[in-house]
C-alpha cells in the first residue's frame, strides 16, 4: 500500500514484508519533558494487528513494550477539491506511542511493531534517539528551525506545483549534521500536498532519516489549514481542501486541542511558544491567552531562552509579498497586543516563516530599534529580535526595493536556522546555506540572569514615591 516489499524480520523467520507494513516514523516531544512520541503509517487497522513499539537504552537488558493508538481520517474528513475528489488517498493507519519516564540525556534503541492475530510480529527496522534534557540542564543544545520546505522529486522529474526541488537541498543538509542536531521545529507550509494525500507519503519518506532521529515538531502554515468557511482566521484555498486534517492526524502536537494547534515545548535551557497564524491571535482571542501564558510562565532563571514562533510574519519583514498585497511589513493586526507581551516578558527571538527568504531585524520595539542591529548582544534585554527563515525548500520570495531601516540581514537563497544553548548565559543563532551548509548570517547573545531581571521599555512594573 505504501511501499515495495523488502527483507525483513517476523518473529524468528525471515520473509518479505509484506506492503502493510509500518513506514516512516515521526518522533516529537511528548507533553512532559520525559517522554517522546513516535507516530508512523501503516495499512493495518486495529482489527488486523495491534501496534506497539519495543524500546529500550541503547545497549541496555530491559526491554519495553508500550501500546499505540490507532487514528485515520476519510475522504469526508476533507473540506473541498482536490482533498475530496482527484486528490483523495486513503492515508492508511496513523499509530501513536508514548514512551515514557525517560532518563534525560540518555540514548534509546526503538522499532515499530504489529502483532497479528497469529502470534507472529511485523517489524520495522530499528532506530534510535536521544531523550530530552531536563528543564534548566546547563549542556550544548542545538535547534534547527525553518519554514515552507515541501518536497521533491530525487531523480529531478516533474510533480505537482514543481517549486519545492530546493527541499532535497535542505533535508540532505541537515541529514548531513543530524550529529550535532537536538531538535528540529519546521514553523508551517510541511508538504505542500494543497489536497493531493499521496505527496503526504512522499514527504514523510523524504524526511524519515531526520524525523526518526530527532523530535521533529511543526507549526500550521497556510497550506495545511487555509479552506473557506471552515473557520480559520483566512479564508483562503491554500490547504487544497484539507482544512488542516493530514497535517493534525499525520504529526503528533503537544497542544491540549490538536485541531487548535497552538502550543509550548521545552527543551533544555529553551521555552518554546509555538502560535498558529491561521487561528485568531489577537488581544481577547482564546490563541492569545494562551501565548501571553506561555511567554509569562517560564522560569527564566532555568530556561533563559525564549522564542516565539508563528509560520506568517507578525512582526516586521521586507519581503515584497507584504508590500504588494498588504501595503505592510508583516501580517494586518499582527503586531497589535501581541509585540507588547514579547516586550513585557521578553522574548528574544521572534521566528515566522511563509515569506520565502531570510531576513533578521535589529532589536525591534513598536517599529524602532531599541537597539542597533550587531552580530553581538550583551548585557540585559531591549527589545525582540525578529527572524523570517522561511527558506527550506519552496520558490523564493524577492524583498522590496526600499530596505528599511530596521532590516539588518538578509539573503535570497534556501537556508535554516540553528539556535545553539552553550550555556545560561550564551545563545548563538546561525543562518546556514542549505547547499554545502555554509553559516551566512549568525549572532550571538550574552547575558546573566540579573540582566534578564533588569528592566528597559515597557517591561517593568511603574513605580511611584507616593505613600
Amino acid at each position: 500500500m505504501f511501499m515495495q516489499p523488502k527483507l525483513i524480520a517476523v518473529s524468528n523467520k525471515v520473509s518479505f514484508q509484506n506492503p502493510k507494513a509500518p513506514v516512516y516514523p515521526r518522533l516529537a516531544q511528548g507533553k512532559s519533558w520525559n517522554e517522546m512520541t513516535v507516530t508512523w503509517t501503516s495499512g493495518y487497522s486495529i482489527k488486523e494487528a495491534m501496534p506497539f513499539v519495543e524500546w529500550g537504552h541503547e545497549g541496555g537488558s530491559q526491554v519495553h513494550l508500550s501500546p499505540a493508538g490507532t487514528l485515520t481520517f476519510s475522504r469526508n474528513s476533507m473540506c473541498g477539491s482536490p482533498a475530496r475528489t482527484v486528490g483523495w488517498r486513503d492515508p492508511g493507519y496513523i499509530h501513536t506511542s508514548f514512551l515514557k519516564e525517560l532518563w534525560p540525556d540518555s540514548l534509546y534503541t526503538y522499532r515499530l511493531g504489529h502483532r497479528l492475530p497469529d502470534g507472529t510480529h511485523i517489524w520495522s527496522k530499528p532506530y534510535s534517539f536521544r531523550a530530552s534534557p531536563y528543564p534548566g540542564q546547563d549542556s550544548l543544545q542545538r535547534v534547527v528551525i525553518f519554514g515552507d520546505l515541501g518536497k521533491a522529486e530525487i531523480d529531478g522529474s516533474d510533480e505537482y506545483g514543481n517549486y519545492e526541488q530546493a527541499s532535497l537541498y535542505t533535508t540532505n543538509q541537515i541529514i548531513k549534521e543530524l550529529d550535532s542536531i537536538d531538535m528540529v521545529i519546521h514553523i508551517g507550509d510541511i508538504s505542500y500536498a494543497d489536497g493531493y494525500l499521496s505527496q503526504w507519503d512522499q514527504f514523510t519518506a523524504q524526511i524519515e532519516p531526520i524525523a526518526s532521529s530527532v523530535p521533529y515538531m511543526i507549526g500550521i502554515g497556510n497550506h495545511e489549514r487555509d479552506w473557506p468557511d471552515t473557520g480559520s482566521f483566512y479564508g483562503h484555498n491554500d490547504s487544497g481542501g484539507e482544512c488542516g486534517v493530514p497535517t493534525q492526524t499525520l504529526f503528533y502536537l503537544p497542544a491540549e486541542n490538536r485541531a487548535k494547534s497552538w502550543y509550548k515545548t521545552d527543551y533544555g535551557m529553551f521555552r518554546f511558544c509555538v502560535a498558529n497564524s491561521e487561528e485568531d491571535w489577537r488581544a481577547g482571542s482564546e490563541q492569545y491567552r494562551f501565548i501571553e501564558e506561555c511567554v509569562s510562565s517560564v522560569d527564566r532563571s532555568k530556561q533563559p531562552w525564549l522564542v516565539f514562533l508563528a509560520h506568517r510574519v507578525l512582526g516586521y519583514s521586507s519581503g515584497s509579498w507584504y508590500e504588494v498585497m498588504m501595503g505592510t511589513y508583516g501580517e494586518p493586526m499582527g503586531r497589535d497586543g501581541l509585540e507588547e507581551l514579547w516586550q513585557k516578558y521578553k522574548v528574544d527571538l521572534a521566528v515566522f516563516g511563509h515569506i520565502h527568504s531570510y531576513e533578521r531585524t535589529c532589536p525591534i520595539y513598536q517599529s524602532r530599534c531599541v537597539q542597533d542591529g550587531s552580530d553581538r548582544y550583551i548585557g540585559r534585554f531591549n527589545a525582540t529580535t525578529h527572524v523570517v527563515v522561511v527558506v527550506g525548500g519552496a520558490s523564493l520570495s524577492p524583498f522590496r526595493d526600499s530596505i528599511p531601516y530596521w532590516s539588518f540581514s538578509r539573503d535570497y537563497d534556501f537556508g535554516f536556522g540553528k539556535l545553539t544553548a552553550m550555556n545560561h548565559s550564551t545563545l548563538l543563532f546561525e543562518y546556514k546555506k542549505s547547499r554545502g551548509g555554509d553559516v551566512h548570517d549568525r549572532f550571538t547573545i550574552s547575558r546573566d540572569y540579573r540582566d534578564i531581571l533588569a528592566c528597559s521599555i515597557d517591561n517593568c512594573p511603574r513605580t511611584t514615591l507616593a505613600v
